[in-house]
């Protein structure tokens, strides 16, 4: 079993008649317990840590500040993966038990086996920006959250970005663009739309798959791409390979305005290829930066009083801020689960309902001290995702800057796609459960 890593705040649930009890924090008021799928050792620790930083300095800034949401304490739990899909199903089978409000794979390999069994378990996966881009479809999955925006709704705004600048969508046809990726559930997961934004635009599709054990040798995939001379590369990496694939680009002389990545290279990434590094794009869809009153508040209440495990600088970063973006999502889903039921500790059905009922308008953000940091975004019973506007950031050699304004990602290409993607996973997988539960009108 996975080692469990607890909180000052963190408790067991019992069974009381057969019944779950709710979880109690140490003082013996209810709480709400938050397990956190986290990896802060192994290949992919470049990533996870700041993720796993962000995610729980917001939960013990609410703790601190607040003393928990509408109450009720906070319970945070970090349960190490290593960002394996394997030792990420036994965290989930050891927190299942204990009427954990959600879970957070981080891991679209975690997140795929966890699909089905959400349902039968009745605990909401929230896989925030990642896992399956079909699962935003709330009417097939229930219980499968991933806002902001899709990995298919990313690669239309990339594909956008693109042919923006070469002057339309129709200036593609004839282009070659290369497609290098983990080769595993996360990296496989665009393929699909790309193949067929590829059969639709008329542009040549190059693929450059990495495996998890090679992510740090990389100059076959490399020597591909001299030999192919694709006019643009897009990325999917994770963990080791983003700092390796940057490294590698900048030594062929690839020209790095043409290199667009996906939402997760972080500023480490960048860094470790020096200046060859500078003009590198990513997508985004947050601020970076600690000029917001929420980060300020995660400074005054958690990083200053030392219960934070961000390194001095490191807090503002953009994976760091990608975990605070997370944890407001679970919070904002504990708070309206609370609202809709008068109850302070909550169960993952009541967060399935409030999460379908989050609606950051610019008045909730400010409330949230995100006023500038996010744009506004509405969830609902059909709609889990929210398909939000991304833009691209581009590394100036010390820090990622905003080099334009939000696209939108193609919904006239990615809906239909998606939409069959959905009902081609009902009809491999006999017997799936049809929603139960009717939507609030509200």
């Amino acid at each position: 079993m996975s080692k469990v890593l607890l909180s000052a705040a963190s408790g067991a649930a019992m069974l009381l008649g057969g019944q779950l009890a709710p979880v109690q924090a140490q003082d013996g008021k209810d709480a709400n317990f938050v397990p956190l799928f986290t990896y802060r050792t192994g290949p992919f620790s470049g990533s996870g840590i700041p993720i796993a930083n962000g995610m729980r300095d917001y939960l013990e800034m609410l703790n601190q500040r607040d003393g928990g949401i509408g109450g009720a304490k906070i319970v945070i739990e970090e349960c190490e993966t290593g960002y394996d899909t394997k030792k990420g199903l036994e965290c989930y089978e050891a927190v299942k038990g204990r009427n954990p409000v959600m879970v957070n794979p981080w891991s679209t390999g975690i997140t795929l086996p966890l699909i089905p069994r959400a349902a039968v378990d009745r605990i909401p996966v929230l896989s925030m920006a990642y896992g399956l881009s079909a699962s935003a479809d709330g009417q097939t999955f229930p219980w499968i959250f991933n806002p902001p925006n899709t990995y298919w709704d990313g690669l239309s705004v990339i594909i956008k970005h693109i042919a923006d600048e070469l002057g339309g969508l129709d200036k593609l046809k004839g282009k070659k663009i290369g497609y290098i990726y983990l080769d595993a559930g996360f990296g496989k997961e665009p393929i699909p739309m790309f193949e067929q934004f590829a059969k639709d635009l008329g542009f040549e599709l190059k693929l450059y798959p990495v495996a998890a054990t090679d992510m740090q040798n990389q100059s076959s995939q490399w020597l591909g791409v001299r030999r192919d001379k694709p006019d643009y590369m897009v990325m999917y990496g994770w963990g080791a390979l983003n700092p390796t694939a940057i490294k590698e680009a900048a030594r062929i002389n690839y020209p790095m305005d043409r290199f667009v990545s996906i939402w997760w290279p972080s500023e480490d990434d960048a860094r470790s290829a020096g200046p060859g590094a500078k003009g590198f794009r990513e997508l985004n869809w947050h601020g970076v930066g600690t000029d917001f009153p929420v980060l300020k508040d995660i400074q005054k209440h958690v990083i200053d009083k030392g219960l934070s495990k961000v390194a001095k600088g490191k807090e503002g970063e953009v994976l760091y801020n990608r975990g605070v973006y997370n944890s407001m999502l679970i919070a904002e889903g504990i708070r309206n689960a609370q609202k809709l039921t008068g109850k302070k500790a909550v169960t993952g059905e009541d967060v399935r309902r409030g999460l379908e009922a989050i609606n950051l308008t610019p008045e909730r953000l400010k409330e949230l001290g995100m006023e500038g940091f996010t744009d506004p975004l509405k969830l609902s019973c059909a709609d889990h995702n929210g398909h939000g506007a991304a833009f691209v950031q581009e590394w100036d050699g010390q820090k990622y800057v905003k080099i334009g304004g939000p696209i939108k990602p193609m919904e006239d290409k990615v809906g239909p796609v998606a939409a069959a993607a959905a009902k081609d996973y009902v009809e491999k997988n006999a017997g799936w459960p049809k929603r139960t539960e009717a939507c609030d009108s509200k």
